[in-house]
């Protein structure tokens, strides 16, 4: 028998050899932390379809987060929970709202933490929709001034990252022309420019409470058998002045992103969403599988596919993991 000149067994022999030839390296600079914040005080309210995840008052969210500086995991996506909602989602673009106070908190305590918000109004709204409703229908220009008013409020609180999650068409434009006209050019977009209607947001419904009250998302969010539709998304996006064009889910559409990735040259988020944390905690809990093993391949996939930011539930624990691994 002859054997082959090349054995690519040679690279793989040792867990040494394999470090040194490894093509792509997960690092905490790769992650942004989902959090949610709510009203109250000494508040940690457990998301049940979420282990590990907590709706958490100003006061607990700082100690909570308080941990990522020493892991060195460079930012935090916040969301939060108003007090009350009504149809217009005043609680969203109000200075003295939740988010508004989280921000300024966090920013007071750790300064160098970058903190990016979500600007929708699903978790504003009564009707649990991402824009002004008439007679059943969400109403995509009325709802751009609200979405900017809301930017702006957070870019005012000290955010240093906006990411307008609603999929109105021309949401980006209105938010860049809001913060430049009101000194706050500086302040990148973050815009979640594929975003699709997809099943794995279940869980973070219960974590934000936005659940619509009738009807879906599908008008607005995007149909999951597209991909030409996400090129054309992320080019608008990008000609209105996004810095950073996102896709949402992360691992149904690892196809999405790895073309996205081709065509544009811009920083580029992927969001591994709540369904896809929570399939990995129940299974773990069931001892189906190695969680920290499926979380480690799982971001590594992401990474592969093109994402230069990786939006996380597993954001600490992946980063004390990769400590040890190192």
């Amino acid at each position: 028998m002859t054997f082959p000149v090349n054995r690519p067994r040679r690279l793989r022999a040792s867990r040494t050899m394999r470090r040194l030839v490894r093509e792509t390296v997960l690092t905490p600079d790769d992650f942004l932390y989902p959090v949610f914040v709510t009203w109250g005080s000494k508040v940690r309210r457990p998301v049940e379809a979420m282990p590990g995840i907590c709706n958490l008052s100003v006061d607990c969210l700082v100690e909570e987060i308080a941990p990522l500086a020493d892991l060195g995991i460079p930012g935090i996506l916040l969301f939060g929970l108003p007090e009350t909602k009504d149809e217009l989602a005043s609680g969203a673009y109000d200075d003295e709202g939740v988010v508004q106070q989280a921000i300024r908190a966090v920013k007071a305590a750790f300064p160098d933490l970058l903190v990016a918000t979500d600007v929708c109004l699903c978790e504003y709204t009564s009707h649990g929709h991402c824009g002004v409703v008439s007679d059943g229908c969400v109403l995509n220009d009325p709802t751009l001034e609200l979405l900017a008013r809301t930017a702006l409020s957070h870019a005012r609180a000290g955010a240093d990252i906006v990411a307008p999650s609603d999929m109105m068409d021309g949401r980006v434009a209105a938010i860049r022309r809001v913060l430049d006209e009101n000194g706050y050019q500086e302040t990148p977009v973050m815009a979640y420019a594929v975003k699709y209607a997809s099943a794995f947001y279940g869980p973070f419904r219960e974590a934000a409470g936005s659940a619509p009250q009738f009807g879906d998302r599908r008008s607005y969010q995007m149909d999951p058998p597209n991909w030409r539709e996400a090129l054309r998304e992320v080019r608008l996006d990008i000609e209105e002045g996004a810095d950073i064009v996102m896709i949402k889910p992360a691992l149904a559409y690892l196809d999405v992103l790895q073309r996205v990735r081709q065509a544009c040259d811009h920083p580029l988020a992927a969001y591994n969403v709540s369904g896809e944390y929570a399939m990995v905690k129940a299974a773990a809990q069931k001892g189906w599988i190695d969680e920290r093993r499926v979380v480690l391949e799982t971001l590594t996939g992401i990474k592969r596919a093109g994402a230069d930011i990786i939006i996380t539930y597993h954001a600490p624990d992946a980063v004390r993991w990769l400590k040890e691994e190192y």
